[in-house]
């Protein structure tokens, strides 16, 4: 059940969407198509479902070429952003459509809908329409549509997007684990790095079209491959020509022989953390995480002066 991408190429008008890009995503993994406005994660799912169709190349899904063919013949069911819940119809027929026209016995369709609006938590709301759910509720539901038809793979295009930050972290945790329990192989588009980093079992960074690196959060983290992935993915300061990640910028108000002198130009408190703006005598701003603790106990204040070495630090060629 997993998907093989095969040198795709993609043009819009002038626009390049998508560059010879070639892609393997395992089976049972969910992967997590990572990047900015205009990187071609959007279009690459789109191809991979059989929405658009690629200029050049091939997609491959359970070892059977599928190129060519229209999305309901690929075996993918596939969630939007903004639901497309048809309203005039129940929750429970929502979850059925697929079903009904594929002509299933009523008893099949009646155990598959039961079993899974109790997979998503809606057991109750089989007779409401759309509009009186709330926005994670009718994801929900399309989550359910989307699996009713047993698909072979799960595509997400920033299925989260449209809901408030609250609604979306307790998403995340419940598409893992419903993950979990379907085994399906899943893709997730997303430009949000902590959305990837949290669902996710591999991400895949794009950019301009291109894929800039493949892996598992921690390594794309960790060991980024490129400037680009390593200031897409989470936060990003610069000490000279050395990118560190802020939480690895130790401050200290001694130097040691390996430290950079600094001063604080600010202090923002963000719940258990502060991030403390730096200035080098050079000009040079840079910023450091710490915790609210640290920061006491170096009494860190505006204009205090300090001394900056970093614990780990990435440099590009």
């Amino acid at each position: 059940m997993g998907i093989t991408v095969h040198n795709v190429s993609k043009k819009f008008a002038d626009f390049t969407a998508l560059g010879d890009v070639s892609l393997d995503i395992p089976s049972g993994s969910l992967t997590a198509l990572l990047g900015p406005s205009g990187s071609g994660k959007s279009t690459l799912l789109r191809v991979i479902a059989g929405l658009e169709e690629p200029d050049s190349g091939e997609v491959i899904i359970s070892g059977e070429k599928k190129t060519g063919l229209p999305p309901q013949k690929r075996g993918v069911g596939f969630v939007f952003q903004h639901y497309a819940a048809f309203k005039h119809m129940t929750v429970y027929d929502n979850v059925a459509f697929g079903l009904k026209i594929r002509k299933r016995p009523k008893t099949e369709i009646d155990k598959r809908v039961s079993e899974l609006l109790e997979l998503v938590q809606l057991s109750g709301f089989s007779h409401r329409y759309p509009t009186q759910l709330s926005g994670g509720q009718r994801q929900r539901m399309a989550l359910a549509r989307a699996l009713a038809i047993q698909p072979e793979v799960l595509l997400l295009d920033e299925p989260f997007g449209a809901l408030d930050a609250t609604v979306r972290k307790e998403l995340r945790a419940w598409l893992r684990r419903l993950h979990q329990e379907m085994d399906v192989t899943t893709v997730l588009v997303t430009h949000d790095q902590e959305e990837a980093m949290e669902v996710a079992t591999e991400i895949v960074v794009m950019n301009q079209g291109d894929i800039e690196q493949i892996g598992p959060p921690q390594e794309v983290y960790e060991n980024p491959a490129t400037e680009f992935v390593m200031g897409f993915v989470g936060p990003v300061t610069r000490l000279g020509e050395a990118y560190v990640r802020p939480h690895d910028l130790r401050i200290r108000l001694e130097p040691d022989g390996e430290t950079t002198g600094a001063r604080v130009e600010d202090l923002l408190h963000l719940g258990f953390e502060v991030r403390v703006h730096l200035r080098l005598a050079s000009g040079e701003d840079l910023w450091a995480q710490v915790t609210r603790e640290a920061a006491s106990e170096l009494g860190l204040r505006r204009g205090t002066s300090v001394h900056v070495v970093t614990e780990h630090s990435k440099v590009f060629g």
